[in-house]
């Protein structure tokens, strides 16, 4: 039977990372501080997954105030027009071992646009808190022109590469995923 949790943020057992080139000399690495999100997974069913995440995108840190301003601006994330990031899943593939490939639409910039996710099954079971937990961690490679962001950091920063870290609290009761656009930007 497919169980429903809620992505632990509050506990930072979370994580949204981000890496992409800087003109091809170096690598710029950074985060998202403030998301929400839920999932729903059934061991037995793995192709009925379900995942919805929302991120507050003022909340980008590159550790660099002044570059995450510009980050901020029209140029790339634009959060004074919109101020949230959301992923929706729309399928799930496991390949066996652990892996799979969630499939989804990730609207970023007003803009929906198809990704897919590689997966990974990082574990399950009891906390020490009387609760369930469950793990996964991720990757995909975003193409920014696809999402409206043309200024780039020279030619090889056209991609940008995102891992994710999601552990989730099992929900007490069983009900349908959350909406995580609760968020609350700050």
């Amino acid at each position: 039977m497919a169980s429903d949790y809620v992505i632990d943020t509050e506990g930072s057992h979370a994580y949204i990372q981000f890496k992409i080139s800087h003109l091809g000399y170096s690598w710029l690495v950074g985060r998202f501080n403030r998301f929400l999100g839920d999932f729903s997974y059934d061991e037995n069913k793995p192709s009925a997954a379900h995942v919805e995440v929302v991120i507050d995108t003022a909340s980008i840190d590159s550790n660099h105030a002044q570059r995450d301003k510009h980050l901020r601006d029209k140029d790339f994330l634009d959060v004074g027009s919109y101020p949230q990031a959301r992923f929706v899943s729309t399928s799930f593939l496991a390949l066996g071992d652990g892996k799979g490939l969630l499939k989804g639409i990730l609207t970023l910039r007003g803009i929906s646009h198809p990704i897919a996710i590689d997966v990974e099954h990082v574990g399950a079971g009891s906390d020490p808190w009387g609760g369930y937990r469950r793990g996964f961690t991720g990757k995909t490679q975003l193409v920014l022109a696809d999402f409206g962001i043309t200024k780039y950091l020279g030619a090889s920063a056209k991609e940008m590469e995102l891992s994710l870290g999601v552990e989730g609290v099992r929900k007490k009761s069983r009900h349908s995923p959350g909406k995580p656009g609760r968020l609350r930007i700050r």
